[in-house]
């Protein structure tokens, strides 16, 4: 079992990132994909990763939060976090208009120059969208044949936008979202309709905790171990087998961030 979105550079794990790692791993979840989300923190996510190899690795970029914070020789710096082997992916990058804490104009010129970066390195992307399908996929079209592929992680968007992610060919990010009966069921009934082979499974940890755990958990910081629960979950939405579920989401994450070539 792959997670492919875990925060563990958050400083709700600070201390806890060994025990948060065996727990996963005593949960049946095998391999980590820490996210890195600006310069500082891509750096730490790869130092975590390191502490772990064929465990964990990381991806390293800005995500549309910190967008205006870049400085000048930023993709340089980015770039050079990309010759670490255990850095597999560009991202998370994308658009948020939804808290727009960086201005619209300044998010896509940074999304931009890392849809440019994953093309030159030939990386796959680790991608954020919120309230901005429309420009990202606008943003994201001209670059798409020069790109080994990518994955909109956390995708909680609607049915004519799932259609259009798949027709450009991207892997979908399913979190625990979907345990929310609040607000995950539209999501639910988009589950069944993404392709084996395009479909990954996340928690986002330590957000997103799933809301029908039982017995509830204590703390509501999220953790890599709930992947079971989530795996089950879409298995069950889908009406696959666990093992049928865990065969295919587990070989599209290996193939799309190479992970097996990073273990060779």
């Amino acid at each position: 079992m792959i997670d492919i979105g875990v925060n563990l550079t958050s400083e709700q794990f600070a201390g806890d990132e060994a025990i948060v790692v065996a727990e996963a791993q005593a949960a049946g979840v095998h391999r980590l994909l820490l996210t890195g989300t600006d310069l500082a923190d891509s750096q730490a996510a790869a130092e975590l990763a390191a502490r772990w190899p064929g465990v964990c690795y990381s991806t390293a970029g800005v995500h549309p939060h910190d967008a205006k914070s870049v400085g000048d020789g930023w993709i340089t710096q980015l770039e050079r976090l990309h010759s670490l082997p255990q850095v597999v992916a560009v991202g998370e990058c994308g658009l948020d208009f939804n808290r727009d804490f960086s201005p619209r104009p300044v998010q896509e010129a940074v999304f931009d120059a890392q849809l440019a970066l994953a093309a030159r390195l030939k990386r796959p992307l680790f991608m954020h969208c919120r309230d901005a399908h429309d420009r990202f996929a606008a943003l994201l079209s001209p670059w798409r044949s020069q790109l080994t592929g990518g994955v909109l992680h956390c995708f909680t968007g609607s049915r004519a936008e799932l259609e259009q992610c798949l027709a450009l060919d991207l892997h979908i990010g399913i979190t625990g979202w979907i345990c929310d009966e609040r607000r995950g069921q539209s999501l639910r009934e988009l589950v069944p309709l993404i392709p084996a082979g395009r479909l990954l499974i996340e928690t986002d940890a330590p957000y997103l905790i799933p809301r029908d755990l039982s017995p509830k958990p204590k703390s509501r910081r999220n953790s890599p171990a709930h992947l079971p629960h989530i795996a089950a979950t879409v298995a069950a939405l889908r009406g696959e087998s666990l093992d049928a579920l865990l065969a295919h989401t587990s070989a599209a994450a290996r193939a799309l961030f190479q992970l097996d070539e990073v273990m060779s």
